[in-house]
């Protein structure tokens, strides 16, 4: 972005959302003309991080005067419509880049972003691996909480439920109780006449390998798999062939079916494997 008087208010709207890199230049100073090479290779590897914007002080003084600029070049750094730091001279690109790292968001943060602005714009499957990404880098409340309405928006319940238990008490607020109350519709929802009939008959009949499938295929259907994964895991604790294998395939298929990332899935997982090995 080739800064002038007609575009410096967009240039602090720019700085309002990601960091600006200014590069004070000048056509007859050759190093300056380095310096801007470099900060646009910089700059590129940065996408949606940093917003590059080129002063040429011969062409426009009046910039140079209000930004205070003595030597050349000199590149300032802007958040918020404020410079917040830079350097005057050339720099070493290890140096530029050490530099920039105290200012630019985290890598979390801008998947935080991202998959909040996909499941504005309804776009909740999508938003799942991105919100992922950013919850194995940073779990914390804020993470978690999108990850818990990403997963509740795509009909994962259990999900949702084992993402919020590990919401720590300060992060319990109007968000968090907002979810909890969309679990406890969605689970009453899914408490279906076919659920309480198999129920009531497994109860009756516990040993009924057929009956116990059923049942874990429905609440598996309703998407209730933490309780359609401990029905099955349950007799497998007791024999591993249970059912002769019927059982243990039935909750291969279900992990398999929630998917590698799934929290749910991999907490059975492993489960499995402890029986395994």
């Amino acid at each position: 972005m080739e800064l002038t008087r007609d575009n410096i208010q967009q240039l602090v709207d720019i700085s309002k959302e990601q960091l600006v890199a200014m590069v004070f230049w000048a056509e007859q100073m050759p190093e300056t003309k380095q310096l801007l090479a470099q900060m646009e290779q910089i700059a590129a590897s940065y996408p949606g991080m940093l917003q590059l914007a080129s002063v040429n002080c011969e062409a426009q003084m009046e910039l140079a005067s209000y930004f205070r600029i003595q030597s050349l070049p000199t590149t300032l750094l802007l958040s918020q419509g404020q410079p917040i730091d830079g350097f005057a001279g050339n720099l070493e690109e290890p140096k530029i880049r050490e530099m920039l790292a105290k200012h630019l968001p985290a890598m979390w943060e801008l998947k935080l972003k991202q998959a909040k602005e996909l499941l504005a714009n309804e776009q909740a499957t999508a938003a799942l691996p991105v919100i992922k990404e950013a919850y194995d880098e940073q779990p914390n409340g804020e993470v978690t909480l999108t990850y818990a309405d990403i997963a509740l928006t795509n009909g994962d319940v259990e999900a949702a439920k084992t993402l919020l238990a590990t919401v720590k008490l300060e992060d319990q607020h109007g968000e968090y109780e907002s979810l909890m109350s969309r679990v406890a519709l969605a689970e009453e929802a899914a408490d279906t006449p076919e659920i309480r009939n198999l129920q009531q008959a497994f109860e009756q009949d516990p040993t009924n390998v057929d009956v116990l499938g059923k049942l874990a295929n429905a609440l598996h259907q309703a998407q209730r798999n933490e309780e359609a994964l401990e029905l099955l895991f349950v007799p497998l604790k007791k024999d591993l062939n249970a059912g002769e294998g019927a059982i243990k395939q039935q909750l291969l298929t279900i992990m398999s079916a929630l998917g590698q990332g799934n929290p749910l899935a991999s907490q059975y997982r492993r489960k499995l494997y402890s029986l395994l090995y």
